[in-house]
């Protein structure tokens, strides 16, 4: 290149790379790239000028080249397609005329921090080290796709996208990128989708306090996302749809104190995904559809104020869940399944109770699974259905059927004391008792021997016959419910 047309600022960077050294157009060190487009010629650096370092500039030796620049305008496109660059970039709160492309490109370390950018072209791109945009606005959209980051990748306090502005593409694509260690984008607002779908992060990946807003539509898709460790995304605001089915998270999946919202739509999509933990404590009411189907966690903590009007949880299985309330707060989010009565559901609700040892709410549980359930049956297995709900509870409450028995050996007791039956045989008949009487007549494998002796007569038969059959209704009812609780167990 011929240096005798370099400017005064190009001559500058010109002669500080091979040294390695940082050249500031900042005064006092300081400043913002929002205002570089009214930068003069004495802060302005051709895009040709910094290509024609990276491929062949001058080189000293015993020094490392690296270009490391901040507060300059960046005039024309900066093209390195396909291009192996040896030297560092640290291209610091610079203002970018037009794009950056850097498709297929390989670079040893990327630093574009607080830089303002129209878009930014890097599919297929390679790093060596880290990719650093923290506090970068870029206007356009960001295309990693593909790309492999042997180091950390940041965007945390960037901001991609304008408000108001719809994009034909995601505002930030990763998809099918691999990351060698963590994706830091705390902070990060994006007007628009961000896409992770079948990303590979090696460590964690945080989201904490990041605005992601695309109204009705998809504000994050990470179906298939992987990664090594946690998610952690405290603080979250997105509006639109969070897409992450077939996510694999061993650790935390942490939504703390997040809000979700996409009304008449789904707010929350986590079919299949595998994880440890997931967590929405402290978050505000859910706006939208949650889809947890077929998703399988070792801990579940989502407040039952927390959950939306509607979900979907059929093959949801975990093995804890919190905070620990009584089941009937629990139960009126079953009932709001989108696909009817779901059995699962209950019973892992039942499951997870009994593992920490509540058996009574685990019984709560069965019972309005068999209610429900109830809904589904033809009229005569209904009228069956509530009879074992009135006498014993379907089983799950045992002593309901004591109660009944011991309220109609009261009744039965009474009215036959006041209404003592004639003997059949007054010589042979043993001394009359009421208590016993009715028991006879009420459960039929036992005899105490005075039905045989007594019959009453009149109405008062007809009120044996009743008692005859609700004893043994109850009886049948008994032991259906025994039968239903046994083999459960």
């Amino acid at each position: 290149m011929d240096t005798s047309r370099l400017s005064e600022a190009e001559r500058r960077v010109w002669e500080a790379y091979p040294l390695g050294r940082r050249v500031e157009f900042r005064p006092g060190g300081r400043g913002s790239a929002a205002s570089g487009a009214g930068w003069g010629p004495e802060r302005t650096v051709r895009a040709e000028v910094l290509r024609a370092l990276l491929l062949d500039g001058p080189r000293h030796e015993g020094e490392t080249a690296k270009l490391r620049v901040a507060g300059v305008r960046v005039t024309g496109r900066l093209d390195l397609t396909h291009v192996d660059v040896a030297a560092p970039i640290r291209l610091w709160s610079c203002f970018f005329e037009e794009e950056l492309d850097l498709y297929g490109a390989q670079l040893r370390q990327l630093n574009l921090g607080w830089s303002v950018l129209p878009g930014l072209r890097a599919i297929a791109l390679r790093v060596d080290r880290s990719l650093r945009m923290t506090g970068c606005r870029v206007r356009g959209p960001v295309r990693l796709g593909g790309a492999r980051i042997s180091g950390a990748v940041f965007f945390d306090s960037a901001e991609l996208g304008e408000e108001g502005v719809e994009l034909a593409e995601p505002v930030l694509a990763l998809n099918r990128t691999t990351i060698d260690d963590d994706l830091q984008a705390e902070g990060l607002t994006a007007h628009g989708l961000v896409r992770l779908a079948g990303a590979v992060v090696a460590g964690g990946i945080t989201f904490d306090d990041a605005v992601l807003s695309n109204p009705g539509g998809t504000a994050l898709h990470a179906s298939n996302l992987s990664a090594g460790t946690d998610l952690h995304a405290m603080r979250l605001r997105a509006y639109g749809r969070v897409n992450m089915p077939g996510a694999r998270i061993p650790g935390q999946l942490n939504l703390e104190a997040a809000r979700l919202t996409n009304p008449g739509g789904t707010a929350l999509r986590a079919s299949g995904l595998v994880g440890g933990a997931l967590y929405l404590d402290e978050a505000e009411p859910i706006e939208g559809t949650v889809t947890l189907r077929g998703c399988h966690l070792e801990f579940l903590h989502i407040a039952p104020e927390t959950w939306p009007d509607k979900v979907r949880l059929d093959g949801l299985t975990y093995a804890r869940f919190g905070p620990h309330a009584p089941a009937e707060r629990w139960l009126p989010i079953l009932e709001r399944d989108t696909d009817g009565y779901v059995p699962y559901a209950y019973e892992q609700l039942a499951a997870a109770y009994r593992r920490i040892g509540d058996d009574a709410a685990a019984r709560t549980v069965q019972l309005a699974k068999q209610r429900r359930h109830r809904a589904t049956l033809p009229s005569y297995a209904r009228a069956w259905g509530y009879l074992q709900d009135v006498t014993v509870g379907y089983g799950f409450r045992p002593t309901w059927a004591a109660g009944w028995l011991l309220s109609l050996v009261l009744v039965g007791s009474v009215t036959f004391a006041l209404r003592r039956p004639a003997a059949l045989k007054p010589g042979e008949a043993p001394d009359f008792n009421a208590p016993f009487y009715t028991l006879d007549l009420l459960l039929p494998i036992v005899d105490f021997g005075q039905d045989k002796a007594y019959a009453a007569q009149g109405v008062y038969q007809w009120f044996g016959y009743v008692l005859v059959v609700l004893g043994w209704t109850l009886a049948t009812t008994i032991a259906a419910g025994v039968t239903r609780a046994i083999s459960r167990q």
